[in-house]
């Protein structure tokens, strides 16, 4: 039904309004048990017999929501119904913003992909915490965090705000992941600087962490019982191996639980769109099929390098039970998607968690 009539409705409204539209029904059923239950009995499957734990956390099917579709926490029973395995919300910021200007969000249908600028929108750490602590969900919660899209909060600043956002996130997630590599605020600066990220997380464990991280110097098992909350980082998938590993270096250094690849991308190399089309639009992050490739050598990247000690999100082009599959064969403990939804729609959750059922 989706692909036959509700897409083709959707197709013909601005990729952001459409989207608005999504987010406001998802909303409406996160507000109503009956919504929820005739959602679930269309898409949800059985819950996959594992007993697996990754930080501490019952991950009932590997699959969860990415962020950036519910950037304000006002759709996870929805999401959950759905059948995803876990729910991320975000990246939510220290002081509210409404983001770039408009239009900001754009679909690359040819490739399967969608470009967005949109700059960090949401409501505002605080007040999206507020909104999830009346939350009762039967999955793990992942709350994104990302500096304030402000060009004036640099410095010793950008980290407190990070840190602000950190101590609020404590209060209601499962955990939380740093988002490092947001490539469409206003400034366009990221903490991928080698300098910056050791800074930044330097921060983080001496005024966030409840018991600070564990140490690096010993190998704890992704499975074990955390004293505080799961921290992962998110990395651009631009990213080149060099750099990777420098910044993977750091965050071991701090302790990191994990990792999530990968972010949008700034490259507009190989894709079907023409130029001319891409200029039209601008700057922004692409996402979907066409970082696929990229994003499944990342995730290989991080498989080698932690040797399977620490838990890897794997995000990023991930649209079809085939290439689901083949981030788990690549080292990813869990997965993420987004994008695929716009093109494939909710049918698709529920084609891959049984195929992992399977696996």
């Amino acid at each position: 039904m989706y692909k036959k009539l509700i897409k083709p409705l959707l197709f013909l409204m601005d990729a952001e309004y459409a989207h608005d539209w999504a987010i406001w029904i998802a909303s409406k059923t996160n507000r109503s048990n009956i919504l929820q239950n005739i959602v679930s009995r269309l898409y949800a499957v059985a819950d996959m017999k594992s007993n697996e734990k990754i930080w501490g956390l019952h991950f009932k099917n590997p699959l969860g929501l990415a962020a950036g579709f519910d950037k304000n926490g006002t759709t996870p029973r929805t999401m959950q119904a759905l059948g995803f395995g876990f729910i991320e919300v975000g990246s939510i910021t220290a002081k509210s913003s409404t983001g770039n200007s408009k239009p900001r969000a754009f679909r690359l249908p040819k490739d399967y992909s969608l470009i967005n600028r949109m700059g960090l929108n949401n409501q505002g750490a605080a007040r999206v915490v507020e909104r999830l602590k009346k939350l009762k969900l039967d999955i793990p919660l992942g709350v994104n965090i990302a500096k304030t899209n402000d060009p004036t909060i640099a410095g010793d600043a950008a980290v407190e705000d990070y840190i602000e956002s950190y101590l609020l996130a404590q209060k209601v997630a499962d955990y939380i992941t740093i988002n490092i590599s947001c490539p469409n605020t206003g400034e366009g600066k990221t903490f991928e600087d080698p300098g910056a990220l050791s800074e930044l997380l330097a921060g983080i464990k001496q005024r966030a962490l409840r018991g600070g991280f564990p140490s690096n110097k010993l190998k704890t098992s992704y499975t074990s019982t955390y004293a505080h909350i799961p921290t992962t980082v998110k990395f651009s998938v631009d990213t080149t191996h060099e750099d990777l590993i420098n910044l993977l270096e750091i965050c071991e250094d701090y302790g990191i639980d994990g990792y999530v690849a990968t972010n949008t991308s700034n490259n507009r190399e190989g894709l079907v769109h023409t130029k001319k089309e891409l200029s039209e639009i601008g700057r922004g992050g692409l996402s979907g099929r066409a970082i696929a490739k990229k994003s499944l050598e990342m995730t290989r990247w991080l498989s080698e390098e932690l040797s399977g000690g620490k838990p890897i999100i794997s995000v990023g082009g991930i649209d079809s039970v085939n290439s689901a599959l083949e981030r788990l064969e690549a080292g990813a403990h869990l997965l993420q998607l987004y994008t695929a939804l716009v093109y494939e729609g909710p049918g698709l959750v529920s084609d891959i968690v049984k195929a992992c059922g399977r696996s």
